[in-house]
């Protein structure tokens, strides 16, 4: 057989070979993205435990593709990770409780707007949508209180390593810089910080419209969908299991509202280890709100409260003024009575005067 004979048989072969390839690869990839995680994900057993909690989550009926992407939805780098999965498997590297990586995490939230758009819009308006640079460069910040290792637990949960890795110098003289200039523009408190997407929970469905008195007593309580991130112990403890937060204003013990959602806030805006009200980053209603929940005032994602006043007070207060044009933070941010804390002594020297209507 001459050497022409034989490059053409190869030229001829290893195409027939590739459409051969081609057609048993796009077979087996649209099979194992369209069958069941029953028949695909959950048969890796390193993470059947994140199959079964996502089958009793609010997202049982989405495909796990829907937010996890699949083989080649990012290119090149989605095949390399998913087969060094692979890779590891074989080899029988003990992966341990899989978890996803910062970076795969923030990858899985730009899916989240996908469904959730208005949440997310509000999220993106709000403070909890701040990014790396913003917490660790802020320079009146890091002059006033020394940057620590205690910053990670609110900003920056899902980072890997310690606050070293993060920003230098560690001291109030600065200036400061990123370690890794990347993550600058990374949010530092993603929609994750407060939601767990595996979290036991319903979708939504349609109320009874032939037993219209009783739709308002159908609707299911959703505290549950909110939760803190423990860094720490890499655990996600939902509202539910998060102690009531004992405050004290001296020796007098404040009244805080019992408000499931709020047991989160106080997680990040959390008082100082004696636990006494106004210190490190607390926000405990007192003075004339003590005991309203941070939820009476401050919107979902957005944690706006622009319209907080009007749900409680009509135009005209008892004092005959507009509370929304009261001498208050509310009103004016350079205002010495801060929301938050303001008491009726504070703006009546000389007590509270009765009057008759």
């Amino acid at each position: 057989m001459t050497k022409n004979k034989i490059i053409k048989r190869v030229l001829f072969i290893i195409p027939f070979f590739l459409i051969i390839f081609l057609i048993l690869f796009g077979g087996f990839y649209g099979y194992w993205n369209s069958a069941s995680p029953d028949k695909t994900c959950s048969s890796c057993h390193e993470i059947g435990k994140s199959v079964d909690s996502q089958s009793k989550s609010s997202h049982r009926n989405l495909h796990c593709k829907e937010c996890h992407g699949t083989a080649l939805s990012n290119g090149i780098h989605s095949l390399k990770e998913k087969g060094m999965m692979f890779v590891n498997h074989v080899k029988e590297k003990d992966s341990g409780n899989i978890r996803p990586s910062e970076e795969q995490l923030l990858e899985v939230m730009t899916n989240c707007q996908r469904c959730h758009t208005s949440e997310f819009a509000d999220w993106t308006s709000g403070g909890h949508s701040i990014d790396y640079q913003h917490v660790f460069l802020n320079t009146k910040h890091n002059s006033t209180e020394q940057i620590n290792f205690d910053c990670l637990r609110c900003h920056g949960m899902f980072f890997e390593g310690t606050v070293i890795d993060v920003v230098e110098p560690l001291n109030t003289k600065g200036p400061w810089k990123l370690k890794d200039g990347k993550r600058a523009a990374m949010p530092a408190i993603p929609c994750m910080a407060c939601h767990q997407i595996h979290q036991d929970g319903l979708p939504h469905s349609r109320p009874d419209y032939a037993g219209a008195k009783s739709i308002f007593y159908q609707k299911q309580d959703t505290g549950f969908v909110a939760g803190f991130y423990d860094r720490h112990e890499k655990i996600y403890l939902p509202v539910s299991q998060l102690p009531q937060l004992n405050l004290w204003e001296g020796e007098r013990k404040v009244r805080v509202s019992d408000d499931p959602v709020m047991r989160n806030c106080v997680q990040c805006h959390a008082p100082n280890a004696m636990h006494q009200a106004g210190t490190s980053d607390d926000r405990t209603p007192r003075g004339v709100h003590e005991g309203l929940s941070c939820m009476a005032c401050h919107e979902l994602h957005s944690n706006d409260a622009r319209k907080s006043c009007k749900s409680c007070h009509p135009a005209i207060s008892n004092c005959k003024l507009d509370v929304t044009k009261m001498n208050t933070s509310y009103a004016d941010a350079k205002s010495p009575n801060n929301i938050h804390f303001v008491a009726c002594a504070d703006c009546h020297k000389d007590g509270i005067r009765r009057t008759r209507n």
